[in-house]
């Protein structure tokens, strides 16, 4: 008879589900365990059988993956963490993209279910009592990346976006602007719109300055929208010093504004944007950002859907750092 995983479990004196952290390459034990883990693995002859086990769990070996807008750089980033880590364990991902606000979320989440997908890493999206309803009649697990609920009790994988946009505000603060402008996402999406305006005013009160609501407008995080929004600061009467983007491709759209109308970026102007993505690297002058690791971020959903499927638990919630990428687009002003 076939070692099974509970055997390895047995002989190595651990539980199932770190034989199958040890088995996935996850992380969550010591080197000793790991060796005893794979010494038992070794003596008994366990391998993982991936047709029986599809036989018995009615598993397809793929992954759905809910992603608003396919093209940004801010997604295909994340989406590149987990088809690595997905190709690594031999499973595939059926990609869907649901466009701004989930407008086809719902239908994507009806025929995910038909195509009897093993689980499903939901970025970007804020869940509602449709989709939650839906999600969990579907009986497979699923987690949110970038996103959370306050509502419902569902794994997630995100940044402390108020913090980070605390940071990235701070930052300007500390090189000597007093006068800061905010290109931001939807005033109404709780996720990461709303959090990101939180940060940037509290480190303007924080610091005792003014808050200057003409200076804020609010885009979509896509480029389009950033066009839109500088150009709106620029008719403003309000001078200010530097701008806090609340997405790098906003921060570049209005880096492209700036050179159309003659502004020198930072002697002029200075700004920070907010993801680090390739983008940040490519523009002129570099952009000075604030870094989410998002490869990582689509590589620990992974790691945690496997988990989630091997021992049937979501585990804990993950908040992962931010830091400050300097580049070439904030001065320094003296005082």
């Amino acid at each position: 008879m076939k070692a099974t995983i509970k055997d390895v479990a047995v002989k190595a004196n651990v539980s199932v589900a770190t034989v199958s952290r040890v088995v996935n390459e996850l992380d969550g034990y010591s080197e000793e365990t790991k060796e005893r883990v794979l010494e038992a693995i070794k003596e008994l002859g366990y391998q993982r059988n991936a047709i029986a086990r599809g036989l018995v769990t009615k598993s397809t070996n793929t992954i759905g993956v809910l992603i608003p807008i396919v093209s940004a750089y801010f997604y295909a980033e994340v989406l590149n963490g987990i088809e690595d880590r997905a190709n690594k364990h031999g499973y595939g991902i059926f990609l869907c993209n649901t466009g701004v606000n989930g407008v086809r979320a719902e239908s994507y989440i009806k025929m995910l279910g038909e195509r009897q997908v093993d689980a499903i890493i939901i970025v970007s999206l804020a869940m509602t009592e449709e989709y939650y309803y839906l999600l969990n009649s579907l009986k497979i697990p699923y987690i949110l990346v970038s996103t959370l609920s306050y509502k419902y009790k569902i794994p997630y994988i995100k940044v402390d976006d108020q913090q980070a946009a605390y940071t990235a505000t701070q930052y300007l603060i500390e090189n000597g602007h007093k006068k800061i402008a905010l290109i931001s996402g939807y005033r109404e999406d709780k996720i990461a719109g709303m959090p990101r305006i939180n940060g940037y005013m509290n480190a303007l009160q924080d610091y005792d300055l003014e808050v200057t609501e003409r200076l804020i407008k609010y885009g979509d995080f896509t480029y389009d929208s950033g066009l839109r929004c500088m150009e709106e600061l620029l008719k403003e009467k309000d001078k200010f010093t530097a701008i806090f983007a609340t997405s790098d491709e906003m921060a570049m759209a209005a880096l492209s504004v700036m050179h159309k109308n003659k502004i020198e970026v930072p002697e002029d102007i200075s700004i920070i944007g907010y993801d680090n993505t390739l983008i940040a690297q490519m523009s002129n002058p570099p952009l000075t950002t604030i870094a989410q690791p998002l490869h990582e971020m689509g590589e620990k959903a992974m790691e945690r859907i496997l988990d989630m499927l091997e021992t049937g638990k979501s585990g804990d919630n993950i908040i992962l750092p931010h830091k400050v990428i300097e580049r070439d687009t904030v001065k320094l002003l003296k005082e």
